[in-house]
């Protein structure tokens, strides 16, 4: 007997169909986590209702997943090739879920849940991970991963992450498939000097306060001679409380971020000349500790074309990429340097100055409209899946894309 393979309309009708019954409770889990932001490594509330709705459905969910709280993880499907979907769903501190993250959730709970329905239904091998991952704001949930294993084995990473219709200036669409990313890294200062009464004998003092000082001041007459999409940004974490004594102890971090990982390691040893040459001329001593590594995307062009394609099926309009670099950084990053990774945008509001990390774009993510293009999103997603699972030569296009860039 022939068995015919599925046109790529069939797996659509399939996809539809299989979520069709699940519109009221993604939408239940989503209203869940927005009206409940968690911040890195705090989102239990989150990770417990994702895994008991992901039981609901007949998941077998590993809770806890490789040795962090608040990951999970879910697998279906057996032999074949792996398609990894990533669920984000931490908030910021203060503004909530103003990135998003709630709809991350959603579209990879819908993709994961399609795809898996129409392994089952055609009977193809392939396999489908959903990975619960936590503290991509601050914490590098997916650089913790990726060390502990979560993404052994996997053959493409998918993902999408909200934005607004005007995504870059001149660019006005539902989204754009292909986004440069900056790579970031951390840098943890302690300046360490000596008290003395400031008002008595401030001669005996070393001021730990002017050697953050200094070295902010250093950072900033730097900045002239940096590139256009290069970034630097300081948090003081520990400064005087009192004007009378000369602090002996200042701690601050700071984020530093290029377009590529090359620029970033020339950018990383100019602040800290910077940060050392404030320690210097105070006469402190200073603590330097580097962490957490965002690296920049690997755009992959054939997951890129077939995201664009499968949105044009629901009349979306989607840029397929675009060569200026969003400023922002990911550690999404770190897992298109292993395996070949689609992190796309989808817009959600169209409201001016509505950008991600701006109280509007919280309120933008909490709504119906946003909730119902995340699904759709979730959809085009699953068949790339399908794509990458079904069709050979659509996936050692996609690898060998992947080779060349990282390669570079």
């Amino acid at each position: 007997m022939t068995v015919l393979t599925p046109s790529i309309d069939d797996i659509k009708a399939s996809i539809d169909a299989a979520l069709e019954t699940l519109h009221a409770p993604l939408r239940k889990i989503n209203r869940e986590i927005w009206s409940n932001p968690e911040t890195a490594y705090q989102e239990h509330r989150a990770h417990e209702t994702i895994c008991a709705f992901l039981e609901s459905q007949g998941c077998t969910v590993t809770r806890q997943a490789y040795g962090l709280d608040t990951s999970f993880e879910a697998i279906s499907g057996s032999g074949g090739r792996l398609i990894n979907f990533n669920a984000e769903y931490d908030a910021l501190p203060g503004i909530g879920h103003a990135c998003g993250h709630n709809l991350i959730t959603t579209s990879s709970v819908a993709a994961f849940l399609a795809l898996s329905a129409v392994l089952k239904k055609y009977g193809i091998p392939g396999r489908a991970q959903l990975l619960g991952t936590p503290a991509e704001e601050n914490g590098g949930g997916k650089a913790k991963l990726i060390e502990a294993g979560a993404y052994k084995g996997v053959d493409i990473s998918l993902m999408a992450h909200a934005g607004p219709k005007k995504l870059f200036p001149g660019v006005d669409s539902d989204g754009v498939a292909g986004v440069l990313l900056n790579a970031r890294k951390e840098i943890h200062c302690t300046f360490t000097g000596k008290s003395a009464h400031a008002g008595g004998n401030p001669w005996e003092g070393i001021n730990a306060l002017d050697a953050l000082v200094s070295a902010y001041n250093n950072v900033a007459v730097m900045r002239q001679q940096m590139q256009p999409d290069e970034r630097v940004h300081v948090a003081f974490l520990e400064t005087p409380t009192v004007a009378n004594v000369i602090p002996a102890r200042t701690k601050a971090y700071w984020q530093v971020r290029s377009p590529t990982l090359k620029g970033l390691n020339r950018l990383m040893g100019k602040v800290r000349n910077c940060i050392e040459a404030g320690a210097l001329s105070s006469g402190c001593k200073v603590e330097i500790v580097e962490d957490q590594l965002y690296t920049d995307i690997k755009i992959n062009e054939t997951l890129c074309e077939r995201y664009a394609t499968h949105m044009a099926r629901y009349g979306r309009h989607i840029t397929p990429s675009h060569d200026k670099v969003l400023t922002g950084s990911s550690d999404i990053g770190n897992v298109s340097y292993l395996i070949p990774t689609l992190h796309t945008t989808f817009a959600i509001t169209d409201q001016e100055g509505s950008f991600p990390h701006h109280p509007s774009f919280a309120a933008a993510a909490g709504t119906d409209t946003a909730h119902d293009e995340s699904v759709i999103v979730g959809k085009s997603l699953a068949m790339i899946g399908w794509e990458m699972l079904a069709d050979d030569s659509l996936f050692e296009l996609a690898k060998k894309q992947w080779e060349i860039a990282v390669g570079e």
